[in-house]
């Protein structure tokens, strides 16, 4: 028999134990249980290190709320904000860590907006925390053969959710084809959080002229600040410079 392994992650005890041991008491499927975001990367990396990996993760959409911790920023490249560990950011995480490892985000009530959030970060369901055990069994199951899972009642919200942020990240893309490539690479350098004068030692230009290609990225895109400029970017999915091999110049072109 084919054994499926379970994650459950969830910060409130009493009903991550009760959902591991329901599932527990299925033949096929074997169950953990992790109260936080660290703790669950913690366990994948273990069982990964020991050859036994898990094969669903089911995430609380709500991980760190008792906490205080804020709710997710996921950023369009399917990453998550920095220091944020909820249950959508820790999605966008397990799909870079693990991408073979199936999630599913288990929530309190239906939410279009956070479901195609949960979507975007790499989640294969959306399944409400009360539904019946043999329905989640069911989305369990599906998800392990590539189904994506979502209760009727919020498919149309999330469709129109996903369609708004496509044809955003559209717009934001047009906007930064519009730069030459040297502001393009200095869009870069500003997303990787370089100042004015980090930008000029790693391009060779002088503070001046950084100032001036700044300053044109900005009318360009449209934007007054170099946090809306940097939000713009990563929604068009331009990642940060990453290292001064990034920069050649070659017969006066950027490379």
């Amino acid at each position: 028999m084919v054994r499926i392994r379970v994650l459950v992650v969830d910060d409130h005890r009493i009903f991550a134990e009760s959902l591991a041991a329901a599932l527990a008491a299925e033949p096929d499927v074997d169950v953990a249980a992790a109260g936080s975001g660290p703790a669950a990367m913690r366990c994948l990396d273990r069982a990964a290190a020991e050859g036994r990996r898990f094969d669903v993760l089911l995430v609380d959409a709500d991980l760190g709320a008792a906490a205080g911790q804020p709710v997710a920023r996921v950023v369009p490249d399917g990453g998550a904000a920095d220091g944020i560990v909820d249950g959508i950011s820790l999605v966008a995480g397990v799909r870079q860590a693990q991408p073979s490892v199936r999630t599913v985000v288990l929530a309190e009530k239906d939410d279009p907006g956070r479901a195609a959030l949960a979507l975007q970060a790499g989640a294969c369901g959306w399944v409400a925390k009360d539904c019946s055990l043999q329905r989640l069994l069911g989305v369990i199951r599906g998800v392990l053969r590539d189904e994506t899972h979502l209760a009727p009642a919020l498919l149309t919200g999330v469709l129109r959710e996903l369609t708004a942020a496509r044809k955003h990240r559209t717009e934001s893309e047009r906007l930064v084809e519009s730069l030459t490539p040297r502001e393009r690479e200095v869009l870069r350098c500003m997303v990787a959080g370089l100042g004015r004068k980090a930008v000029a030692e790693r391009l060779f230009l002088s503070p001046h002229t950084v100032r001036t290609h700044m300053q044109n990225v900005l009318g360009k895109l449209g934007v007054h600040s170099t946090l809306a400029a940097v939000a713009l970017a990563r929604r068009a999915g331009v990642g940060p410079a990453v290292s001064a091999g990034d920069v050649v110049e070659r017969g006066g072109q950027l490379a």
